[in-house]
């Protein structure tokens, strides 16, 4: 099974990437953990610019989503809501259906219990109008369990992705 892994946060030490880092830690063995970070190359979602000639960026975005079984997300929450970087990946996938179907986790590595929840909210719905399937949507906190949680939210995703018929 392949887990594609997304940090809703560009920034290089984010507590998200740290989130995903761990996640691949502990993958199961017959789980290939791939880390993408691509999605700060993605041009604003402009549906001109789509099609046969999309950029190539869209194109590796693509397909890098079709050749996946699941996808783990983790994403901080910005005004009370998710990212704009992952807002706009998401927007290119609507009109090609990559992620329709696909089985997804979310969550947000937390300072606090209460804190991500909005963000979160709002990258469900999203994925929701991309037609995903999703898994998760608690925040996970930065603190003693925050190893076990995560190796359990990706374990519910493996297991949810390989109850999802293709």
């Amino acid at each position: 099974m392949r887990v594609l892994a997304i940090c809703g946060s560009l920034q290089q030490k984010s507590g998200n990437l740290e989130l995903l880092r761990i996640a691949a830690a502990g993958a199961p063995e017959r789980v290939e953990f791939l880390l993408f970070d691509g999605i700060r190359r993605l041009p604003l979602f402009n549906p001109d610019l789509d099609g046969e000639d999309a950029p190539a960026a869209v194109r590796d975005w693509r397909k890098v989503l079709l050749a996946c079984d699941a996808i783990l997300v983790a994403s901080p929450e910005y005004g009370h809501s998710l990212s704009g970087a992952l807002k706009n990946a998401i927007d290119w996938t609507i009109p090609s259906g990559e992620l329709y179907g696909k089985t997804v986790a979310i969550t947000a590595a937390v300072a606090a219990p209460e804190r991500g929840r909005l963000g979160l909210q709002a990258l469900r719905v999203t994925l929701q109008a991309a037609g995903s399937v999703i898994v998760g949507g608690e925040p996970i906190v930065r603190g003693p369990n925050f190893k076990i949680e995560t190796h359990a939210l990706l374990r519910k995703l493996v297991e949810r992705a390989n109850a999802t018929p293709e």
